[in-house]
């Protein structure tokens, strides 16, 4: 595969953190803090400010091929201050422009903790920039449908699209279209 693929991937993910912006930018500041009816320790904010972080782990080991998604700022006004989220947002649509010319397939080491496990060598694992550009859409969409059922249990209308993984939208629009 080419370099063109990696600019189709940073297409859709410009996309994706695209259509979380517009969703904040029509949300009041109470909307993106109220916590939910039944998750009061999770809210919008915390939902975008969480997938936020996995942008900027990305973003900070592409240089040495080394992203650590353990290792988040976790900034509160990322999840508390509607304006700074959008501001963030913004500079990473313009990082992901910026990274237009990065071959797919270079490959980078990715760390995750996932579990009890001490021994931190094996939460490394190879990957590369295709990978985690599919990785990070995959984890936002996730976490957009969390924000939908937030917003949908306070009595907000969202975009029947906003937290849909682009699989799950061509399946339904090929199936509407037999149905016609």
């Amino acid at each position: 595969m080419n370099s063109a693929d990696c600019s189709i991937l940073l297409d859709d993910n410009i996309a994706c953190l695209a259509q979380g912006k517009t969703l904040l930018e029509g949300l009041t500041d109470e909307l993106f803090t109220r916590p939910g009816p039944t998750e009061p320790v999770a809210w919008v904010g915390s939902h975008l400010r969480h997938c936020l972080d996995h942008y900027d782990s990305f973003f900070r080991g592409v240089p040495e091929g080394r992203m650590d998604y353990d290792k988040r700022v976790r900034d509160p006004s990322l999840e508390t201050e509607r304006a700074t989220a959008i501001a963030k947002i913004s500079g990473l649509l313009t990082a992901l422009q910026d990274l237009k010319q990065s071959p797919a397939d270079k490959a980078v080491l990715v760390k995750m903790d996932c579990g009890d496990n001490a021994d931190e060598s094996t939460w490394w694992s190879d990957s590369s920039l295709r990978r985690e550009l599919q990785f990070l859409i995959s984890h936002t969409v996730h976490h957009y449908a969390l924000m939908v059922l937030l917003l949908k249990g306070m009595g907000v209308d969202v975009d029947p699209s906003f937290g849909v993984a682009p699989s799950t939208l061509r399946h339904l629009r090929s199936h509407a279209a037999c149905a016609r």
